[in-house]
């Protein structure tokens, strides 16, 4: 019943009774009007194993499917976050890809959030997830729906073959260092595929190191100049890539910010975030946020979102 991660805002409710629980969401949604706060209350403060026993209680106790009546009661980007919080993680996952590809159009940064941030365990769950629940492969769905080398860096996160060690091959990643350097920088023309090489398979304490040495070859940081040489979705996955190696709460924390400043609020992202990462890392990603903004994540989700929206949201954020 324990959380997934041990930084997240949501952790286990402690006296949980599922019973309880699937009886207040019985009555939240009894009669005419949906009583939100009880819903937010529940489920906001539950992790993802204990919403699971509700699902199952609730079930039992009425032969209805939660998510369902939830789905029918609810709108909006209320609804969204609330659904969303009642699936497993790598459900969740498998979800948000295949919303970001369905119908007309890609949503390109929801495949980047996901496949460029999750570890191979992660990836290999929200894999079978896909095909279980979808009936294709999420390879054959990503290829379906890109193309070039935006698409080959994708195919590559999907195998889930990072190293998983933590050891450096000192003078490995020297030539690492190196190779990138030349395949970029250093020529005209970039060639995609030795950045491909060694951001997607090599394992973090190494590519640390290869940031290293490729700021003492070039003199620039790898960020900046995959920025001089890429564009569009490439550049912005192999920048993804280089920052959740770096700092994957710094990562998340730069994503939410992107997604309330400025006019407009980008909600997908707003909620990818705050659903899929609040028993995880939510404490850093919001320390992050405030160093690196100087404003807290608390009041910036205030000022952008409203309503029922907002409130769970809060909550998901925990205090200031």
């Amino acid at each position: 019943m324990a959380a997934i991660g041990n930084r997240g805002t949501v952790t286990e409710a402690s006296g949980f009774n599922a019973e309880t629980d699937a009886q207040k969401l019985r009555e939240a949604m009894k009669g005419a009007g949906t009583n939100e706060a009880a819903i937010i209350e529940v489920l906001a403060h539950r992790t993802i194993a204990q919403r699971q026993r509700i699902k199952e209680a609730f079930k039992q106790a009425v032969g209805k499917d939660l998510a369902d009546e939830l789905s029918s009661e609810l709108s909006g980007n209320f609804r969204s976050v609330v659904l969303g919080l009642l699936m497993l993680a790598p459900v969740y996952d498998a979800y948000e890809l295949r919303s970001a590809m369905k119908g007309a159009g890609t949503e390109e940064a929801c495949l980047i959030d996901i496949l460029a941030s999750r570890s191979n365990a992660e990836i290999n769950t929200i894999n079978a997830f896909y095909k279980k629940e979808y009936g294709k492969s999420l390879e054959d769905a990503v290829c379906g729906d890109t193309s070039g080398m935006f698409q080959r860096v994708l195919v590559s996160l999907l195998t889930a073959g990072r190293d998983d060690s933590d050891k450096v091959d000192e003078a490995q990643a020297v030539k690492d260092a190196k190779e990138i350097y030349e395949a970029g920088e250093a020529r005209w023309g970039t060639d995609e595929v030795k950045f491909l090489t060694v951001l997607c398979v090599r394992n973090r304490n190494h590519l640390l190191r290869v940031f290293e040495e490729y700021q003492k070859i070039s003199g620039r940081d790898i960020e900046e100049s995959i920025k001089r040489e890429m564009s569009g979705c490439l550049e912005d996955v192999f920048l993804a890539i280089v920052k959740c190696i770096r700092s994957k709460p710094a990562f998340f924390a730069e994503r939410l910010y992107k997604s309330m400043k400025g006019l407009g609020t980008t909600d997908s992202v707003l909620i990818r975030i705050m659903v899929a990462r609040a028993e995880i890392d939510m404490l850093d990603i919001k320390q992050e946020f405030l160093k690196m903004y100087s404003k807290t994540l608390h009041s910036f989700i205030k000022g952008d979102t409203s309503g029922d929206y907002r409130k769970i949201l809060l909550e998901l954020c925990g205090g200031e």
